[in-house]
């Protein structure tokens, strides 16, 4: 079932706006659900706007890897926050929620192309970090998420 915002004066629809926040903002949060206990966390990220996906890098252990391995199924929001508008008792912003699907990625070649869209998000010098961070036994340690996107819609709250 497709989500439907009750305020459709506050929908934002456009799909460049969508990936450009989710390009733009560092972090999105994400809801996992075991057991019928729900668990948040905020992570750094990377979206590939021509593959709909969101990459993450992680821990290869822990209560996160537990939940996502017996639940894949994500909830998340990237928010942009824009602002308090001081004496309207109001806030600017605008917001992407997304839903979706977690794999972990297992090949190098797959770990290397999303650890490059991550890191040319998240440094202003990718190309060093690149260099120094991407290798064959870095890749074989390290654990990436990818959450393919079903669903996404955004809002916003401009003044």
């Amino acid at each position: 079932m497709k989500y439907h915002l009750r305020r459709q004066d506050k929908a934002l629809e456009n799909e460049a706006a969508i990936d450009e926040i989710l390009l733009t903002q560092r972090f999105v949060t994400v809801a996992m659900c075991s057991g019928g206990e729900p668990y948040l966390v905020t992570l750094t990220h990377g979206y590939d706007p021509a593959q709909s996906c969101i990459f993450f890098h992680c821990a290869g252990e822990g209560k996160k890897i537990d939940i996502l391995k017996t639940n894949p199924k994500v909830w998340g929001v990237a928010v942009e926050d824009l602002g308090y508008l001081d004496g309207k008792c109001d806030h600017a912003y605008r917001s992407v929620m997304f839903s979706g699907r977690v794999t972990f990625l297992k090949t190098g070649d797959d770990k290397r192309k999303a650890l490059e869209v991550m890191i040319r998000r998240q440094e202003s010098d990718p190309e060093s970090v690149l260099e120094r961070l991407i290798s064959p036994g870095r890749l074989d340690e390290v654990c990436i998420g990818r959450i393919d996107i079903e669903q996404v819609c955004g809002k916003q709250s401009l003044p």
